[in-house]
């Protein structure tokens, strides 16, 4: 097994990735939007991933935050909100807000669960600042860490119940960005005092099953190198400091935060202690060069990848997701 999780072109798998994949062996695979036209289509290709590697526990994930990061859409799924509803909420009535974030993420890991997905990019543990950049703003679920903490660890218990694996993200923050790290890189100049604040969300919720980077450079702790690719930063900060040992993604390598070739960034992210780089566009020459590049998964990714993947075991029974949006919209009217 590769460190890598990849990216498919389209709605169905060509018979070049087929090929690719079942020789090639990622540790998983992510959705976008141009995977995804309907729920027989959708679940016909989730199916077929767990087909070519013959086994059930395949991770496939998604970018189903709410909001504006939202890979299946309306009218076939319904609209789920960004983080700041529930921000706004907790100021008004902590206890809902926890109880709102909850049903709402069961409900999207209930939509997930119907088409086969099993792992949700959520939830953003990034504290937002007054000058944090649109790309995370709205996302965000607070500016004061405890309820951050508090609404993520709604989520992730949500997610859990319906049969969804959690990413926290963006480790270790990304609240103090004030440039998108999708089209370049940010530096944080904040102390490692200041950072405490960054961390904490994190630090509360170090026992999630998985996590992902931030490609951004924090000086207090690495001046040179983005947290994806600093082992000071990985190993210090988010396996130290945070007391992480879930499963670390890295951000999707096709960042211009990042710079060289596709395949030597996730040769890279993988040296510097990330269990698994993510590779999200299938761009099939980039797949190649990056599965030639990886040696295999090491031994502590893989029971990192194996032990997440069980958690899977604690879902409930399946919910209907009628009943969990009416209960959720609920309590938002009522606060």
């Amino acid at each position: 097994m590769k460190p890598v999780v990849f990216g498919m072109s389209g709605l169905c798998l060509t018979a070049d990735e087929k090929a690719f994949f079942k020789d090639s062996e990622p540790a998983g695979y992510i959705i976008f939007g141009r995977n995804v036209e309907s729920k027989a289509q959708l679940r016909a290709l989730t199916d077929e991933l767990r087909t070519l590697h013959g086994r059930d526990d395949v991770a496939i994930l998604i970018d189903q935050e709410g909001g504006r990061v939202a890979r299946m859409q309306e009218p076939v799924w319904p609209k789920f909100p960004a983080g700041e509803v529930f921000d706004k909420l907790y100021n008004i009535a902590p206890a809902t807000a926890i109880e709102a974030a909850r049903l709402n993420a069961q409900a999207i890991a209930e939509s997930l669960r119907e088409v086969g997905i099993t792992v949700n990019c959520l939830p953003l543990l990034d504290v937002r600042q007054p000058d944090t950049v649109d790309a995370i703003g709205n996302r965000a679920m607070g500016s004061e860490p405890m309820q951050v903490a508090a609404l993520g660890r709604a989520v992730i218990d949500g997610q859990t119940r319906g049969g969804a694996v959690s990413i926290v993200k963006h480790m270790p923050g990304h609240g103090r960005a004030v440039v998108d790290s999708h089209m370049e890189l940010p530096k944080v100049t904040a102390s490692a005092e200041e950072l405490e604040i960054d961390i904490a969300p994190f630090r509360a919720l170090s026992s999630a099953p998985m996590g992902m980077t931030a490609h951004i450079v924090y000086d207090a702790w690495d001046a040179e190198r983005c947290a994806s690719l600093s082992p000071t930063v990985i190993q210090d900060i988010i396996r130290g400091a945070i007391g992480f040992d879930g499963l670390l993604f890295s951000d999707d390598l096709d960042m211009k935060a990042l710079k060289g070739e596709v395949p030597e960034r996730a040769r890279d992210v993988v040296a510097a202690g990330c269990d698994i780089a993510l590779n999200c566009w299938g761009r099939m020459d980039e797949m190649v060069g990056i599965a030639d590049l990886l040696g295999e998964i090491s031994d502590i990714s893989r029971t990192r990848l194996d032990r997440a993947m069980a958690s899977l075991d604690e879902a409930s029974a399946p919910v209907e997701l009628a009943d969990l949006l009416s209960r959720r919209d609920a309590l938002l009217a009522a606060a």
